[in-house]
């Protein structure tokens, strides 16, 4: 009896030291968690590089890509929302940005040459900028005489010139040229000219026109504000101002003064600005092809209750390829653009 006893007693004695030394190597993975200590990275978000997108992009654009524009930005002092929306306050800074070196050109728009000189802003390499310098904010919308609001940025690429949106009275685009296009004169006048970046784009245009066979002319161009007074008010003077202001602008609404729009014409027409041009092939080539170019019709047949103006088919404004393409792709206008 002893003799079983003490047998059991030793079984478990033996089973009990089994148990006790399984638990070990738990106990030791508990001590060597708890004395593990976690790097710096671990505890920190890893902080993504802000840096300028090599896509182009302009205003009404959206995204991931227009956020990184925007935080670029900000990053060189704009005061922006990242909302991802390029609207009117990134248009601003971009077109601010821009005015303020020499080797671009002032558009509003966001492309490769910008991209480069953001690029330096934001690392260090390039120094002699402000933010707002060259084109502060407006606090409060000024009017024109006759109370239509003014632009605050008239070098928009993009900007509505109309009835509703007037330049400034003393707005004259630096960077006019003459385009290297035929026009039915030949005395070096202002309406020969252009913005830059909007002659260079007719110069291609009437380059494609010809290899078409066809014989474009450049009738109209720049028109400063004090020229367009004189206009209206002899236009006024004949046909009374309602009837005036179906065909001819208020000094300040005339999208001529922005330097981004030329009227052009045709011998068939003997060189005329007139509804006819339309039905010439110069007029059909015109319609179907400005868009490759980055030009539109702005006054549309069909669309003169809102563009409040007669049927132009002679009348082209540069707005850029991308938005050119989308406005005559869906046969709209410039005002219905921006309401999309």
């Amino acid at each position: 009896m002893l003799k079983r006893l003490s047998i059991t007693l030793a079984i478990l004695a033996v089973i009990s030291g089994c148990s006790s030394n399984s638990e070990e190597p738990e106990e030791q993975q508990d001590e060597t968690t708890s004395n593990h200590q976690e790097s710096p990275a671990d505890n920190q978000e890893v902080k993504e590089e802000i840096t300028a997108p090599k896509e182009m992009l302009q205003k009404k654009d959206q995204g991931e890509k227009v956020t990184s524009l925007q935080n670029a930005l900000r990053k060189i002092g704009y005061n922006l929302s990242e909302e991802g929306v390029y609207e009117e306050a990134t248009t601003w800074a971009i077109t601010d940005l821009q005015l303020q070196f020499e080797e671009l050109q002032a558009s509003g728009v966001y492309n490769k040459a910008t991209q480069k000189v953001l690029s330096a802003l934001l690392d260090g390499s390039e120094a002699n900028f402000q933010p707002g310098k060259a084109l502060p904010e407006k606090a409060e919308t000024t009017t024109t005489t006759n109370g239509t609001p003014v632009l605050s940025n008239p070098y928009d690429q993009l900007a509505l010139v109309n009835k509703e949106f007037a330049l400034p009275a003393d707005y004259l685009p630096e960077d006019l040229v003459t385009p290297n296009v035929r026009f039915p004169f030949t005395e070096e006048l202002p309406k020969k000219q252009m913005r830059q970046i909007a002659a260079e784009k007719l110069e291609e245009l009437f380059a494609a026109a010809d290899e078409a066979g066809l014989d474009l002319y450049a009738q109209s161009g720049f028109r400063s504000y004090d020229r367009q007074d004189a206009i209206f008010t002899s236009n006024v003077a004949e046909h009374g101002e309602e009837a005036a202001n179906n065909f001819s602008a208020r000094p300040g609404e005339s999208e001529h003064q922005s330097g981004l729009a030329m009227d052009v014409t045709s011998p068939d027409v003997n060189f005329q600005l007139i509804i006819d041009f339309g039905e010439t092939d110069e007029g059909k080539w015109l319609k179907k092809n400005a868009a490759e170019f980055g030009f539109i019709i702005r006054f549309p047949e069909g669309k003169e209750e809102i563009t409040q103006y007669q049927f132009e088919p002679w009348h082209i404004r540069y707005v850029g390829e991308k938005a050119a393409k989308e406005i005559m792709a869906q046969g709209i206008t410039l005002e219905e653009y921006y309401e999309e």
